[in-house]
């Protein structure tokens, strides 16, 4: 089931032409990503607490399609998929909010589960692999 995180897009976001900045835009995706999961019951300081797990990104993509600026109402709709045992992709669609929606971006971002020590995969947690399939497309 998607998930659709709302914003309005903030001055602090945009770039010099009054756009938001391109690597915002991941930075919003994210936004999106740690909403789901605290949505989902995953306690946020923990997950990301870095302690036996860590789940960084290995791939990312973003395909701008019109621009956002400040003072916009956006959408940051995500879906998951599973790659693997220790591994998952999040598709993120950013629209803005008019008459009419648009499309702004799509973002896709694979991330891939392993141990800070050692750097070995793992497999998902439990509860990440529940969150990426609720969330599946």
């Amino acid at each position: 089931m998607a998930f659709t995180y709302r914003r309005t897009i903030r001055f602090a976001d945009t770039d010099a032409a009054g756009v938001v900045f391109f690597p915002n835009y991941l930075a919003i995706c994210h936004e999106a990503y740690e909403e789901s999961l605290a949505a989902d019951g995953i306690e946020l300081r923990s997950f990301f607490g870095g302690q036996d797990l860590v789940m960084p990104i290995s791939k990312s993509q973003v395909e701008y399609l019109r621009p956002l600026t400040c003072g916009d109402k956006a959408g940051i709709t995500l879906t998951t998929a599973s790659l693997g045992p220790d591994s998952f992709s999040i598709s993120y669609e950013v629209h803005r909010f008019g008459p009419p929606k648009k499309l702004a971006a799509r973002v896709c971002t694979e991330h891939v589960c392993i141990s800070p020590r050692t750097r070995e995969r793992h497999a998902l947690p439990a509860a990440l692999a529940a969150w990426v399939a609720h969330h599946a497309a």
